[in-house]
């Protein structure tokens, strides 16, 4: 977990800064506050702080429980040789890494749920919910890659729904922060948008590595090498 966490995270990050998210950044906040077609920094932060926290549990219930589920058929699967399972994960997670950086065309395709949310706070979870039973070619790698991490050792149903959670506070909170803060928010966005290339190769670049750990089994022996110093060296106050 002390792995899985931070890459979990990151992972989160790496989605918002893609070009499949940050540039609907502005529309969302119009969209889930009921203020579309109007100058965003004239509004009150407080709406479109509520329209886009309900926007974000809309999508991460969709996601936590599909960690859930896969951190569960983890579980199930669990057997006395788990590395075949860990290099088949991590196959998939280099993949996954291609896709991201534009690789593999016919998974560049979205895929959405066609049904259309009100406008304002009382669509913005039904937005979220929407939004989290889509693919797309910048979301699914990553929350993919983070599905093999609840998935191989240690599975079960909690570690699936912790590390998702994980997963959409990085998605997540950078919506938060730019409703919060709108001018700020905007100029970090330009920013992103002129390193976007870079910042896909870097979030393909890391799905790559991940899943190259995983096939070489490296992942797996950094994991027993915590475990044992967890378990023998740290000593908790209580």
């Amino acid at each position: 977990m002390l792995l899985a966490v931070p890459v979990a995270l990151l992972a989160g990050l790496v989605s918002f800064a893609s070009p499949c998210v940050l540039p609907l950044v502005p529309g969302y906040l119009g969209y889930v506050s009921g203020l579309t077609g109007v100058d965003l920094e004239q509004q009150k932060r407080g709406r479109m702080l509520a329209g886009i926290g309900l926007f974000v549990l809309g999508f991460s219930a969709v996601f936590v429980l599909i960690g859930a589920i896969f951190g569960q058929l983890g579980a199930w699967l669990q057997s006395s040789d788990q590395a075949w399972v860990t290099q088949v994960l991590g196959v998939l997670v280099i993949l996954m890494g291609v896709v991201f950086m534009g690789g593999l065309s016919w998974f560049q395709q979205e895929a959405k749920v066609r049904s259309k949310a009100p406008a304002g706070l009382w669509g913005a979870p039904l937005l979220g919910i929407t939004f989290g039973l889509g693919w797309a070619p910048c979301i699914g790698p990553t929350l993919s890659a983070v599905q093999a991490l609840a998935f191989s050792d240690g599975a079960g149903a909690a570690r699936g729904a912790f590390l998702t959670f994980i997963y959409c506070l990085g998605l997540g909170v950078p919506f938060l922060l730019i409703a919060l803060g709108v001018r700020r928010g905007m100029g970090a966005l330009d920013f992103f948008r002129r390193h976007r290339l870079t910042l896909q190769r870097f979030g393909g670049g890391l799905l790559i590595v991940l899943g190259l750990l995983m096939v070489t089994g490296l992942w797996g022996a950094w994991v027993s090498q915590l475990q044992d110093w967890f378990a023998n060296e740290v000593r908790l106050p209580i």
